[in-house]
């Protein structure tokens, strides 16, 4: 059944690359920890890549695999200049929670909020964790769900290889 698994999860992963090459971020009002509207289709890095996370304040793997990037995410960004996006999909009556996480946790990301799920379902995020990389041209070339330890040494050789097209 692992076997089985593993190959639905490349297969999935190989049409998602495929298909998902040419997509572009979807228009969708979000707010900022502060209340300020995002647009998402704004969403960039002065033409450098950034990733999305798909995360909840209930969802450990979500919490984990943001932390294991913490750790990490300087470097990262000294040698790419990659951005992170943490999209909060905690409901409506929970966003008060997603603040003292991020402070808690000492993430650096940009925090936004998707408390109805607009924007989860328009990217085809079903499930949290869940990544998203976008190259620098605003193009979606990355998207997958779930998180295993050192998944996000995977994440930044994607990063790599974007920034060494240029």
């Amino acid at each position: 059944m692992k076997l089985f698994a593993k190959i639905f999860a490349t297969a999935a992963l190989f049409i998602s690359c495929a298909f998902g090459a040419s997509a572009q971020l979807p228009s969708v009002q979000l707010k900022d920890l502060s209340g300020k509207p995002v647009d998402t289709a704004t969403l960039s890095n002065d033409g450098k890549p950034f990733i999305i996370s798909f995360w909840a304040t209930w969802c450990k793997p979500c919490r984990r695999e943001l932390n294991a990037i913490k750790e990490v995410y300087p470097d990262w960004q000294d040698e790419t200049g990659v951005k992170l996006y943490a999209v909060s999909v905690d409901k409506a009556q929970d966003v008060t929670k997603v603040k003292p996480v991020v402070d808690a946790s000492s993430w650096e990301y940009e925090v936004l909020l998707d408390p109805n799920g607009d924007f989860q379902r328009a990217m085809g995020a079903a499930n949290v964790p869940h990544v998203v990389v976008v190259d620098g041209n605003g193009k979606i070339v990355e998207s997958h769900s779930g998180y295993t330890e050192g998944s996000e040494d995977h994440l930044f050789e994607i990063i790599r290889e974007l920034v060494n097209k240029k």
